[in-house]
């Protein structure tokens, strides 16, 4: 979860400004190094560490499907957490690996889905539209923000920033949770996630034509 982040063309390559995600990484270090420590003379994988971030959410997404608001924003926290406690362990014990941050990425698409889902049908359930449709928008977006970084990618661009990343997203969603607010979260995760996709599509224009790519 901890990964993704921008703001302007120049975010498509290497900066040393520090970002968001830069500081989570380090707060993580912080707070969770013991832990992930610990997990590493248990002799943890951070593979497994991932799996479980994702299973956390798939249960958050369950019990937002019956309503249980606050529950799952305990669920999706703990997932969030161990999806930052990966990272680290994989940092520490030497496990890092193209495919450990394959299967991150994929899992981290996989509970924005599910938690989406879960919403989606509690709200079908209460025959509230715009809360359907403001869901459909959220989900595509995020998924956007993803693909629209995976695809720049592809031409060399490192386009990692953008205003509304998944960190800034899980946070959003969780206090909407807690808050019981969540129309008015699904209103900001609507217009600024698509704004993020938006902006990475611009940045990324920006990258192909300033360095003359065909």
């Amino acid at each position: 979860m901890v990964r993704d982040s921008g703001e302007s063309v120049g975010s498509l390559r290497p900066r040393s400004k520090k970002t968001l995600n830069d500081s989570a990484h380090e707060l993580a270090a912080l707070l969770f190094g013991p832990l992930a420590r610990w997990l590493q003379r248990m002799n943890m994988s951070a593979n497994a560490v991932t799996v479980f971030g994702f299973a956390f959410n798939v249960f958050g997404g369950i019990v937002l499907a019956f309503g249980k608001m606050q529950l799952a924003a305990v669920l999706i926290t703990i997932g969030g957490l161990l999806d930052g406690i990966d990272g680290l362990l994989a940092r520490l014990s030497g496990q890092a690996s193209s495919y450990g941050a394959f299967l991150d990425s994929v899992l981290d698409r996989w509970s924005e889905s599910v938690v989406f889902l879960g919403l989606l049908w509690w709200y079908l359930r209460a025959d509230m539209p715009v809360e359907v449709i403001l869901i459909y928008v959220s989900l595509a977006s995020s998924l956007l923000v993803s693909y629209t970084r995976a695809r720049a990618e592809g031409v060399g661009a490192q386009c990692k920033r953008g205003l509304f990343t998944r960190l800034e997203r899980v946070v959003v969603l969780i206090a909407g949770l807690v808050l019981n607010q969540v129309p008015v979260v699904l209103w900001i995760l609507a217009v600024f996630a698509t704004w993020t996709a938006l902006q990475r599509i611009y940045f990324t224009w920006k990258y192909i034509k300033v360095n003359h790519i065909k």
